[in-house]
């Protein structure tokens, strides 16, 4: 099975799907009971059921608290359970019903941002009620994020849970931005797949069983890569409303070729992680309103819906691909899956026609993407080797920020390209001749895989830098070794216009540490180099050492510690503060390298006590 693609197809009998309220009660009071609304919200799960059905294929049911108090609902379930394979699963999704909002005296609706203790209440409470409608407790659950306090309850007293839905993946400001500003969850900086979250922190994978906090996660959604990265991630996604949302099908003609790229992509995905691929699909009733959704008619939505199961269905057919429930998967999971291999994809732009690629890499100790645009240039890095505690929800002074801070990334923090002054987060190189230089980030170009033992193997095309007087071929070659925590660059220097020459590389890393665009408070991160510190207080001084072979900063806020190195014994190290304007840190080592030879550098993470 190692060279199949996995699929999970999740369904929730959502009695009071979000927004749907608003669409049905057009023009009437609220009215969360109102029976026209929890009618057509349960004739859009049995047509999703059916759909999956029809085309043999077998679900899980994630039933909602709402749909606890629904007989029909329930027999449903169980009926699908019997006759075709179905799981049946409780969602901390569809809180909202008229017995919750009773009960608990609010409208809030998302599990992690409850106090613990309410966490806590509702969790016993809708696990008490599934017991009574089932007779056992489910083996898996979910929500659009999970906290590892709340993974940990669950697993503790309800330890027959196996699999949760436990993010979404890169819903922060970008998806806020686009929501009107009104979507107060902030959940960047996790997992695009499935892995073994943490006990300290749910976006983190764990290292080791010590760590483990017993499920397996899968993300809410299967995203692109690239479009989700650079844009609404809500836009763009194996949910087919999502394609729909972003208004990327044929207006006249109702086809989507977009859709079946996108899992076909994900179906690539398994040349990266030894034959292993996967995708989910989870549609909530809310997405096929009767009266349409996203300027797209209700027989839109419904045939979007069909034609995405079809296409599961014909590779099926083909032996490509294994339907699988959530507790199903957990296990295989398991069983194929160690803790310190990594994730890894290396996308293209499948939207918009560019040449892009980007380079995801995931495991246990970090979460990185290096962009091809730019030549090779890391653009976003999670320290997930701190495995930072960082709870959320009312009462921890953080109630709606869930994301896993960052040391470098592009979007929220300028990345290379800034517009003013000062400097963006980013991870590059540039090549010196004779008061000349230039950014490996003005280079494009592309790149090829491919596994050498337990290390991960990047491999970009080279790219000539000119300058006045030379032309220099420099081709880069970047190796993750598992379980390491360090990213090694090679830049070959494969040629020089004048071999006699030799040109200087300045491997640099500039960073910073937050969740969002604004800047956090720098006082206290330390940066050293040799026997020289520098204690930040936004004073832009720089100390440089020579033959020295590190330059690190330490970052309390984060507790984690990062660095880079060489083995180049006549290099020169370098650190640099940022001043108010520009609140950043600039980590550096440069070295000389002739026509033949390899400037070598590892980026590498600590945590930091």
């Amino acid at each position: 099975m190692n060279d199949k693609f996995v699929i999970n197809i999740i369904h929730r009998p959502e009695m009071v799907p979000e927004y749907a309220e608003k669409v049905t009660g057009q023009g009437k009071t609220e009215d969360i009971g109102r029976k026209s609304l929890l009618t057509e919200s349960l004739d859009i799960f049995k047509f999703q059921q059916e759909t999956a059905h029809r085309n043999g294929l077998k679900t899980t049911i994630q039933m909602t608290y709402a749909s606890l108090f629904n007989d029909e609902a329930i027999e449903i379930a169980k009926h699908d359970h019997d006759s075709y394979g179905d799981e049946i699963s409780l969602s901390l999704l569809g809180l909202p019903c008229n017995e919750f909002r009773d009960k608990y005296k609010t409208k809030d609706f998302c599990i992690w941002m409850f106090r613990l203790d309410d966490k806590k209440s509702i969790v016993d409470d809708v696990f008490g009620k599934f017991h009574d409608a089932f007779g056992f407790y489910p083996e898996s659950t979910g929500s659009y994020y999970m906290d590892a306090d709340l993974i940990n309850y669950i697993k503790e007293k309800y330890p027959s849970v196996k699999c949760a839905i436990a993010t979404c993946w890169e819903e922060g400001p970008k998806a806020y931005h686009t929501c009107n500003n009104s979507w107060y969850t902030f959940m960047d900086g996790g997992p695009w797949n499935p892995w073994i979250p943490s006990r300290q922190n749910t976006h983190a994978p764990a290292a080791n069983a010590e760590e483990d906090s017993g499920i397996v996660a899968i993300p809410h959604l299967s995203r692109d890569l690239l479009a989700c990265y650079d844009g609404n991630g809500s836009n763009f996604g194996t949910h087919p409303q999502n394609v729909l949302r972003g208004m990327i099908y044929d207006t006249k003609t109702w086809e989507y070729p977009y859709l079946y790229n996108l899992v076909d992509q994900y179906r690539h995905l398994a040349k990266y992680n030894s034959g292993y691929a996967y995708n989910m699909m989870f549609v909530g009733p809310g997405w096929l309103n009767k009266m349409g959704r996203w300027e797209a008619p209700y027989e839109l939505l419904k045939k979007s819906y069909e034609d995405g199961m079809a296409y599961y269905a014909s590779l099926k057919q083909q032996g490509e691909l294994v339907d699988m429930t959530m507790s199903e998967f957990a296990d295989y999971y398991r069983s194929r899956k160690t803790y310190t291999e990594p994730e890894c994809a290396l996308w293209k732009d499948i939207l918009y026609g560019s040449d892009k690629q980007l380079f995801w890499y995931s495991d246990p100790f970090m979460r990185a993407c290096v962009n091809m645009d730019q030549g090779g240039a890391i653009v976003d890095l999670r320290p997930y080797v701190a495995k930072l505690y960082r709870p959320v929800g009312i009462g921890t002074g953080n109630p709606t920020d869930a994301s896993y801070p960052f040391l470098i990334q592009e979007k929220y923090r300028a990345g290379y390209f800034t517009h003013y002054a000062g400097e963006g987060t980013i991870r590059s190189c540039k090549v010196c001749f004779k008061g000349e230089e230039v950014d490996m980030c003005l280079e494009r170009t592309h790149a090829s895989f491919s596994l050498d033992g337990c290390t991960r193997v990047l491999t970009l095309d080279p790219v000539v830098v000119e300058f006045a007087e030379l032309s220099v071929t420099i081709q880069t070659v970047m190796r993750f070794a598992e379980g390491t925590s360090r990213i090694q660059t090679e830049r070959h220097i494969l040629s020089i216009s004048n071999p006699e020459c030799e040109v200087e590389i300045n491997e640099y890393m500039v960073g910073c540490y937050g969740t969002t665009e604004y800047a956090e408070n720098m006082e206290g991160i330390t940066l050293s180099c040799g026997d020289r510190t520098i204690s930040y207080e936004y004073l832009c001084r720089e100390e440089c050492v020579n033959g020295a072979t590190e330059a690190k900063c330490t970052i309390p806020q984060i507790g984690t510690a990062v660095s880079l190195e060489t083995d180049t014994e006549d290099a020169v190290a370098y650190i640099r503060e940022g001043y108010a304007f520009s609140p950043m840190f600039t980590l550096g080592i440069t070295g000389n390298v002739k026509e033949g030879e390899v400037f070598t550098t590892w980026l590498k993470l600590e945590k930091a006590d």
